[in-house]
């Protein structure tokens, strides 16, 4: 009778167990929800967290609060919602330093990027923009190539820092194009910016939004964006694929993720949150305005993507013998 009684026990701690993701699911979320931007508050990737949070609150019930962990190249804030629990109230934004870059760029992590992280949706790309000094005299992808290859040792590219996607964009496209153009890395896009402008260096990769009003002014010349198609902001300003590297894309990006053994349920009930705030028209609006480009994925999609842009940028970091140790 007493073996009965144990075996009765046990079999309901199994079906409880079982059961528990489901109701965990069901009742989720039933407090807020943090998401970790591992960036400086009031930058691009900040600014984008917010607007994406405050229409996922409206879809989730709950408030979704975005907190600034900046520090270590990304590092920071990753390693922390690495270690958090996995039940979906610590999400991180994750970017192209956190998951494609940073476990090439870097000899040792304090995380795995593809072990201790599920994907949930991609959110936006950021396409970059190819710029040259006003004084060049190119007009072009095509003339800046011609004009690198017939004047060795005149071109210098200037990036806000090493090992960012500004800097790495660059490394492709010299790669790709197979001419010259040595790296001087800045603290920041600013002081980079204003030696360009100043003719001190002839050419950098950065984000539209922030070379966008130095073009219109003719401050700077825009020769190319970096993404698969031209941009709604500059519909002028061709790709770099279609100004004869056709094999040339690269953007910044960011995305939802949640610690690893996050429960499928709750992954797919956040993953539809983000989706449904991305395709809200005023989010596209806003993001645009941003020079991001929505999309809004599944987790398999995101997956695929995050490999995808792995491989390529370790590949462009190893070809260029980059580290940051």
């Amino acid at each position: 009778m007493r073996r009965s009684f144990n075996l009765l026990k046990v079999l309901a701690l199994g079906a409880s167990c079982l059961a528990a993701p489901t109701a965990q699911a069901q009742d989720f979320p039933n407090r807020p929800i943090k998401i970790v931007v591992p960036a400086a508050a009031g930058g691009p990737t900040h600014i984008t967290a917010q607007m994406l949070a405050e229409k996922m609150q409206a879809s989730l019930g709950q408030p979704v609060i975005v907190e600034p962990k900046p520090g270590a190249g990304n590092n920071l804030g990753a390693e922390f919602v690495a270690k958090s629990a996995p039940d979906g109230y610590t999400l991180l934004f994750a970017t192209t330093g956190t998951h494609a870059i940073n476990q090439t760029l870097f000899k040792k992590l304090p995380f795995d990027p593809i072990k201790d992280f599920d994907p949930v949706s991609l959110v936006v790309q950021y396409p970059l923009m190819l710029v040259v000094s006003s004084d060049l005299p190119v007009k072009s992808v095509k003339e800046l190539i011609e004009y690198a290859r017939k004047n060795p040792g005149k071109l210098n590219r200037a990036s806000g820092g090493m090992g960012t996607s500004m800097h790495l964009s660059g490394e492709l496209f010299v790669k790709q194009a197979n001419i010259e153009a040595p790296h001087i890395p800045y603290k920041g896009s600013a002081p980079a910016l204003n030696d360009l402008m100043g003719g001190h260096v002839q050419l950098m990769f950065d984000s539209m939004i922030t070379t966008m009003p130095l073009v219109e002014s003719g401050q700077l010349r825009a020769l190319a964006v970096t993404g698969k198609k031209r941009s709604p902001l500059l519909p002028n300003v061709p790709t770099i694929a279609e100004s004869g590297l056709p094999d040339y894309e690269a953007t910044g990006w960011t995305g939802i993720v949640v610690p690893a053994g996050t429960p499928r349920d709750v992954i797919m009930k956040l993953n539809g949150a983000i989706v449904e705030a991305i395709k809200s028209p005023p989010v596209q609006e806003a993001f645009r305005k941003q020079a991001a480009e929505p999309v809004g994925s599944s987790p398999e999609e995101f997956a695929a993507f995050i490999r995808k842009e792995t491989d390529k940028w370790g590949a462009t970091i190893r070809a260029a013998g980059i580290s940051a140790d």
